[in-house]
């Protein structure tokens, strides 16, 4: 016996009175459901109805069981459309995982919008630099430095992560202006330390790449004390272009430029990348984070 049904039965015969309204409601014959609660009755041991030719009344214990059961499947249709508005509207919590610079500097502004845009979804945001797997650390979205991983998750790129050199005007006035990249060896380095270690400084010379890195002043994750440390003239910072865009136009810091290639890294494809399962995209909630994000910051630095 499905319990259920007859149970969906039982409380339409007592809501409408009758067992044809009952079934003229399920689309099935009368029989169908007088059987069915018949059913249900034996199940239970008791009598739930009072038949007679004009009318159906409840018994005492089925007055109570009435009340009980109509509470439960009136939660359960509520869970019902949840579930399916969950599969159709963007709500519920959304988790996702950032690296501290681009979370500050970027996401969370964007998040501000997107709260407005979307009430019904609670947003769950950590800024961390540690490496981490979308199967790991169970967020719905990664939004990471690098290259395009090898896992087997869909990754967009969201805008170049190209490192520049910057000095303040009074550490070049002091130390000089470098020419040349091979001159970087004779300053004084500021550098971020990746989860990997600190940031090498590489260079193009005579069609090798050579490590120009010069002595380290200060090593440290935190990118807010390095620009400030780089503003007060305590040596020339590699760092995203993106990050000290404000300090450059300001005129705190200067971009140094070499005739020689210089970079972090000898792969060209280094960049931000937005990470996500490909099946979660058929959420709605991860849906709409994926595109607004994506659009968002693909037009603030296209």
């Amino acid at each position: 016996m499905d319990q259920l049904k007859a149970i969906r039965y039982f409380i339409s015969v007592v809501d409408s009175g009758s067992f044809s309204a009952a079934a003229s409601q399920f689309d099935v014959p009368a029989s169908s459901i007088s059987r069915r609660i018949s059913d249900l009755e034996t199940s239970l041991g008791t009598q739930l109805l009072k038949r007679s030719t004009r009318l159906v009344s409840l018994t005492e214990i089925g007055q109570s069981y009435y009340g009980q059961v109509k509470d439960i499947i009136e939660q359960l249709e509520q869970s019902d459309h949840a579930v399916r508005s969950y599969q159709t509207k963007p709500m519920g919590c959304l988790k996702i995982s950032s690296m501290v610079g681009f979370g500050e500097r970027i996401l969370i502004p964007i998040m501000d919008e997107f709260q407005q845009t979307y009430p019904d979804i609670v947003l769950d945001v950590v800024l961390s630099d540690e490496l981490s797997s979308l199967s790991r650390d169970d967020v719905d979205i990664a939004i990471r430095g690098g290259y395009a991983p090898n896992e087997r998750v869909l990754a967009v790129k969201l805008m170049a992560n190209q490192f520049i050199p910057v000095a303040a005007p009074s550490y070049l006035q002091l130390h000089g202006v470098p020419h040349r990249t091979e001159q970087l060896k004779q300053h004084v380095g500021l550098f971020f330390k990746t989860p990997m270690g600190p940031t090498p400084w590489l260079s193009e010379i005579n069609g090798q790449w050579q490590q120009v890195t010069p002595p380290a002043k200060l090593i440290t994750n935190n990118g807010k004390w390095l620009v400030k440390e780089a503003i007060a003239g305590k040596g020339i910072l590699m760092i995203p272009n993106w990050v000290v865009q404000p300090h450059l136009e300001s005129g705190e810091l200067i971009q140094l430029t070499f005739e020689e290639p210089l970079n972090i890294t000898e792969n060209a494809n280094f960049a931000i990348y937005m990470l996500y399962q490909k099946s979660a995209y058929a959420i709605p909630k991860v849906k709409a984070a994926v595109d607004f994000i994506a659009a968002r910051v693909k037009g603030q630095f296209d």
